[in-house]
């Protein structure tokens, strides 16, 4: 189920979402008897796949990664990178694996849809989820966008329950204004960047806030990120801490920011 994406896709390009997995979701993994996670449409080559086998297995040993591609071709292609937690699937949002995954990445794949599809496919993979128990929050969805290498990216992070954050995360060396993030907005919200529309007042105090921390600058960008994210802190509901900040990202609760209407 879904649609056959571009297939674009290079080594270390989902590395920002992947650390920040690995750091926000590690301790859920861990708990887990079978973690597993699932890479949605992870294109014509299997990089990411295998990336991200790597980086969960620094912080959840036994963590498996399926690779799941709608377009077969892909799959063959992909098999002989198989190895010992990672596999790779022919399928789509229905996600073709016989348990509740703990983790599921969609990155650069609702681009290609339109607005009004989005929700029904989060609905659909959020449902697949392992559920909330205990001390558990349950799985975790990470739908989002990045560009070609991985310098600016935007994703939501969401829940069994539904969408719970938004991250921003960009190499800070590269940047201009935080605004330049706005081209990587995730189809839920990048038609949503207009005047009256939250995502765009959070833009633009971010925008103001870089401007007012400029005499940091000359600490280096990322002192000028930490003060412009603490500054923003101030009006909007910013959930994560200076650990996250220092690595060029800031996380903003999602009722924040959601569409309107």
């Amino acid at each position: 189920m879904g649609t056959v994406t571009r297939g674009t896709t290079n080594p270390n390009r989902l590395r920002r979402m992947d650390r920040w997995i690995a750091a926000t979701h590690g301790a859920e993994l861990r708990r887990a008897a079978d973690p597993v996670a699932v890479d949605i449409g992870y294109g014509a080559a299997p990089w990411t796949a295998v990336e991200l086998l790597q980086r969960l297995r620094t912080v959840a040993p036994r963590a498996r990664v399926v690779g799941v591609e709608i377009e077969p071709a892909r799959v063959a292609a992909a098999g002989p990178y198989e190895r010992d937690g990672l596999v790779f699937r022919h399928g789509g949002f229905e996600i073709p694996i016989d348990r509740r995954p703990h983790l599921v990445r969609a990155a650069n794949v609702l681009r290609q849809y339109d607005e009004g599809e989005v929700a029904a496919v989060w609905a659909r993979l959020c449902a697949r989820l392992a559920p909330a128990s205990g001390a558990s929050r349950g799985g975790l969805l990470v739908e989002g966008t990045c560009d070609e290498i991985g310098r600016r990216h935007v994703w939501v992070a969401l829940g069994p329950e539904g969408p719970r954050t938004v991250t921003f995360a960009t190499r800070l060396g590269a940047l201009e204004r935080p605004s330049d993030l706005a081209e990587r907005l995730p189809k839920a919200l990048i038609h949503r960047n207009i005047p009256g529309e939250p995502v765009h007042a959070f833009l633009r105090d971010f925008d103001r806030a870089w401007a007012a921390a400029a005499p940091y600058a000359s600490y280096g960008a990322r002192q000028r990120w930490i003060r412009a994210v603490r500054d923003l802190a101030d009006d909007w509901p910013v959930t994560d801490g200076p650990a996250r900040w220092r690595q060029g990202e800031v996380t903003v609760a999602w009722e924040a920011l959601a569409p309107r209407g």
